[in-house]
């Protein structure tokens, strides 16, 4: 597992139409460095993709002389793109996510009829990392926690202090990640920030996400111990079934992502967009009346 006395550089980058936090985290002597849940822009209304926010984290990269080992993804994202084939192409490095992924992948598949080529055994990403495996990033040893419960391919990266969670947690005054996508379960979301929980206190925790409310702007890094004493959805002696109960009927209540139909069938292919058809253009399948509520 990873060394926790080493304090990597964190570099965050919050996309503010996805509300998404994306990271370059580096070696704190030395140039290497992972990229962590980035994002490809996309235009809902128009189709189109772009490469601003990826861009940001090329320039930093390239203006620093890191040295991209690794471009991972904590989870298949139902909220933004992936830029991950993008930023290999410009700057190296293997993509990773949790194995776990062929889970994700054989429930999409069906929901998008996808083509009978597509492989749901995660051979789209470069690695797939199994829960207690360890990885470097440059000198600097990295470890896997598998942490589902939002998606059952959900993993945190442990990178010396620092933990990078996902969406199984948000800041704590806005609580915990929605379970209700396919594959969701409550339960093991409630086991699993146990186990994030039985991290040192003093344990930086990296959100993939913030939703601010009015009082404050995007935030997001916290601690373990912030967290343990702050979470709305789990103060202190929170019982799993009371968590549950707490987090069904919030899910019961929220609308689907804008982007989660784009951006999973996307996602699960490593940021690949499917096929074109015959005529040369890609396509993005919209299924109708089968995901989320009326």
């Amino acid at each position: 597992m990873a060394e926790v006395s080493i304090k990597p550089v964190v570099q965050a980058y919050f996309d503010e139409a996805t509300f998404t936090v994306s990271y370059v985290v580096s070696e704190p002597e030395g140039n290497h460095c992972a990229i962590i849940d980035s994002v490809l822009d996309y235009n809902p209304s128009s189709g189109r993709t772009g490469t601003g926010s990826a861009d940001k984290i090329i320039s930093y990269v390239r203006e620093n002389n890191l040295i991209v080992d690794w471009i991972l993804e904590t989870h298949v994202h139902a909220d933004h793109l992936t830029a991950a084939p993008y930023l290999q192409q410009e700057l190296g490095g293997k993509t990773a996510v949790g194995d776990h992924v062929n889970i994700v992948q054989g429930t999409f598949k069906t929901v998008f009829n996808t083509e009978p080529e597509f492989a749901t055994d995660g051979r789209q990403f470069d690695k797939l990392f199994g829960d207690g495996e360890s990885f470097n990033i440059g000198n600097m040893n990295a470890g896997i926690l598998h942490t589902p419960g939002h998606t059952p391919a959900c993993i945190t990266y442990l990178v010396g202090d620092t933990a990078f969670v996902g969406d199984t947690l948000f800041m704590p005054d806005y609580g915990t990640a929605r379970c209700d996508f396919p594959g969701g379960d409550a339960s093991a979301l409630y086991r699993s920030i146990q186990r994030i929980f039985e991290l040192p206190d003093d344990t930086r925790m990296f959100m993939c996400h913030d939703y601010p409310p009015e009082q404050r702007g995007p935030e997001w890094v916290t601690s373990v111990g912030a967290q343990k004493t702050n979470n709305i959805h789990l103060p202190a002696g929170t019982s799993e079934d009371d968590f549950v109960k707490l987090r069904n009927a919030r899910d019961a209540e929220m609308a689907m992502p804008v982007l989660i139909l784009p951006s999973v069938q996307v996602n699960m292919r490593a940021g690949q967009m499917p096929p074109p058809d015959d005529n040369g253009v890609t396509y993005l399948k919209i299924p109708v009346n089968l995901i989320g509520k009326e």
